[in-house]
């Protein structure tokens, strides 16, 4: 059962480690998460590097939270969309952490959301690139949504799906452990966490090449003679 615990007055749960940096994605092995699934436990023929969880079935937010709250180095994230506040507060954490790098994409469709504009806000009041925290708002090279909703954490862990972040589109579980309960609402979606080497590689550059094309767009919108200097550099 997940114990609760308190942090500056917030309620943040086990599988949160954000304040713990002895909790890290170093030696991760997908056999961590087999805790978040209905069964407690994979099948002995489930692959030591691909799992598939479903939401409704498996607890795919703590998922989530495990894995995120655990980057201590690097994050590469495009999301369609997201309404979790506690996902928002971990990558808050992070944004503001200068010893990890961030590369965050988000839709133009989406971006006026709730946790979108704080993102934004963050980055006006802090001038988040000081900490190594990059973002940008804009659509597919063809102009078409950025539908793309995945993230590799530290190099060394990958998660793609059709999950939107939200209590509807993870499944959140609203009873300690278990889904069902008063109010629980899921949508049918999935949840890939994969550790391959080859596809977390290739991930990882196709989410950079995403936020380059983002870039791209807002320079064309709006000028930015930091930004511009940032693309150089990658660049060379």
């Amino acid at each position: 059962m997940t114990k609760a615990l308190v942090r500056q007055g917030k309620t943040v749960s086990a599988s949160n480690s954000t304040s713990d940096p002895s909790q890290s994605l170093q030696a991760f092995d997908l056999l961590q998460l087999q805790q978040y699934t209905q069964e407690k436990s994979y099948s002995p023929t489930a692959s030591k590097d691909f799992h598939l969880f479903f939401v409704g079935r498996d607890d795919v937010h703590d998922i989530l939270k495990y894995v995120l709250s655990r980057v201590r180095v690097s994050l590469y994230l495009n999301m369609f969309g997201y309404d979790d506040a506690e996902l928002n507060d971990i990558l808050m954490a992070k944004a503001l952490d200068a010893s990890v790098t961030m590369l965050i994409t988000l839709d133009k469709s989406q971006a006026g959301g709730t946790h979108e504009k704080a993102l934004l806000e963050a980055d006006r009041q802090h001038l988040l690139a000081k900490f190594n925290t990059y973002f940008a708002i804009g659509q597919s090279s063809t102009h078409q949504i950025s539908h793309t909703k995945g993230f590799v954490a530290d190099g060394r862990v990958g998660g793609e799906g059709s999950v939107n972040w939200s209590a509807a589109g993870e499944g959140t579980f609203v009873v300690s452990g278990q889904s069902g309960g008063p109010g629980f609402k899921a949508q049918n979606n999935t949840q890939t966490i994969f550790t391959d080497g080859d596809s977390v590689r290739r991930f990882q550059a196709e989410l950079i090449a995403e936020h380059m094309t983002a870039e791209n767009q807002q320079e064309q919108i709006t000028p930015n003679p930091r930004r511009r200097q940032r693309n150089l550099s990658i660049a060379t």
